[in-house]
């Protein structure tokens, strides 16, 4: 076959480098103000903040299953990535330490979810697993719009660390 441009295919068996991270594909909050903003004006839907670094391999786990949800999700739920270095204004008020933090918000309230994990504030791992993390949203918005301020997650992760 006849190329029309004079470069040479690559013929290396090195692949490609892969940028997997699908956070530039998310809203992100560039400030405190922001972050404050997001959760309070909005009403009708929850809202579900990463915390955590664009560059770290956990977060990019994790913003693939957010931008792969966020289309099924968006009548109940918005997603929205923070920088913790770039906004470190929450940091020690959520105890953001984890690689990756995700929390949930109804309302300008922030709704903890029964995991099992004994840390009911936040999910401090990146969850891999779409349905599972759209299924967490649902109880969090169906919880939440009842009033609570505390719901019990779908699947027990008290022994996802078993050895």
């Amino acid at each position: 076959p006849t190329r029309s441009n004079n470069f040479p295919r690559r013929r290396s068996s090195k692949p490609l480098p892969q940028t997997s991270t699908m956070s530039y594909l998310l809203p992100h909050l560039h400030s405190g103000w922001e972050v404050d903003q997001a959760i309070l004006n909005e009403d009708d839907r929850v809202v579900v903040i990463r915390f955590g670094r664009d560059h770290n391999p956990t977060c990019m786990l994790q913003d693939e299953v957010l931008c792969s949800i966020a289309e099924k999700v968006k009548n109940f739920a918005v997603i929205y990535c923070v920088d913790i270095d770039e906004v470190p204004d929450f940091n020690s008020m959520y105890e953001l330490y984890d690689e990756c933090t995700t929390m949930f918000f109804y309302r300008n309230k922030h709704i903890m979810v029964d995991l099992g994990t004994g840390n009911n504030n936040k999910i401090s791992w990146a969850l891999a697993d779409k349905q599972e993390f759209i299924d967490i949203i649902e109880i969090v918005y169906r919880g939440a719009r009842k009033g609570r301020g505390l719901v019990v997650s779908p699947k027990d992760y008290s022994t996802k660390y078993r050895y």
